[in-house]
């Protein structure tokens, strides 16, 4: 059974604030599960009381910046388990950025983010194929094996069971008859399809991916639409994708969040990319750069 306490501070530095520490305390150990600002915080954890808490991703208040710019702007939003998210936004927006501060590449400058029932090994991150050095002498195998590296470490070989985990994910995205070809002399579009295999082989429960079909032929993309989807029903997990193509969030992704460095709209797409939404973020993108436009 869970016993839950909750103890109130004040912090004077930054007013009258209540935080709220939650604690479970088991046979075994106590730990604290968030330190929370805000009342609707508390009240979230609240509802967890005596049950599971879902998997999710929780980001409160988040302000990232890229050479001292506010490229995330406070921005709140929860990303749960079973979803399918697209980012939206014009170029700039801070899409790209939210994905790698999901991530931990970046750390945010305030704000926090929580991943609740997740640990590292369960996110995968696609990054942009313009981020990856595709002339490292690695064959189609070797590089989709990375997805294994979490169970493989430093030391460990890979066994038969291993092998084959690659073998059907490359066979999931029909690369499988190229699995020693060097990733050097793989179009785009091929090699696109080996970095969703090794993300496949990892079996993560979050999938972050960025901007996955630019320069990817309609085909394979399609193709790469279609797997994704039937891969994140069958398993439930979150996937999160930056995207520019609006009737392709409209047909695949339930849930859109429109940025213009700060949250424009989110939820359900049907409600998001409407006219005057994608107007208000263009407009806001292209608002005259102001130093005092984010205190951080």
């Amino acid at each position: 059974m869970l016993y839950y306490n909750i103890h109130p501070q004040v912090n004077f530095r930054q007013g009258i604030k209540v935080y709220y520490v939650f604690f479970f305390i088991t046979e075994q150990r106590s730990q604290a599960l968030a330190l929370c600002d805000y009342p609707t915080d508390a009240y979230r954890w609240y509802l967890c009381m005596g049950s599971e808490c879902s998997m999710n991703i929780d980001i409160h208040n988040l302000t990232v910046s890229y050479r001292h710019r506010p490229a995330v702007h406070h921005l709140n939003i929860q990303f749960n388990k079973n979803q399918m998210w697209a980012l939206c936004g014009p170029n700039g927006a801070g899409k790209s950025t939210l994905l790698k501060a999901i991530m931990g590449l970046i750390k945010p400058d305030s704000g926090q983010i929580h991943w609740h029932d997740l640990q590292r090994a369960d996110i995968a991150y696609l990054p942009q194929q313009s981020d990856i050095d595709r002339s490292m002498p690695m064959s189609v195998f070797e590089l989709t094996a990375m997805g294994l590296w979490y169970e493989i470490g430093y030391f460990k070989s890979i066994n038969q069971t291993m092998k084959t985990k690659v073998i059907t994910a490359l066979q999931q995205v029909n690369m499988a008859d190229y699995a020693d070809r060097p990733i050097a002399q793989l179009s785009n579009g091929q090699f696109q399809r080996v970095l969703f295999a090794r993300m496949l082989v990892q079996k993560a429960q979050v999938l972050l991916l960025d901007e996955p079909f630019n320069a990817v032929d309609a085909q394979t993309t399609q193709a790469l639409l279609n797997m994704l989807c039937r891969h994140q029903q069958q398993h439930q997990c979150i996937v999160i994708a930056v995207l520019h193509d609006y009737g392709q969030v409209k047909h695949y992704f339930p849930y859109t969040l429109l940025m213009a460095r700060e949250k424009i709209a989110s939820g359900h797409t049907r409600e998001v990319l409407t006219t005057e939404n994608i107007r208000q973020a263009d407009m806001a993108i292209h608002q005259p750069d102001n130093t005092e436009w984010c205190a951080i």
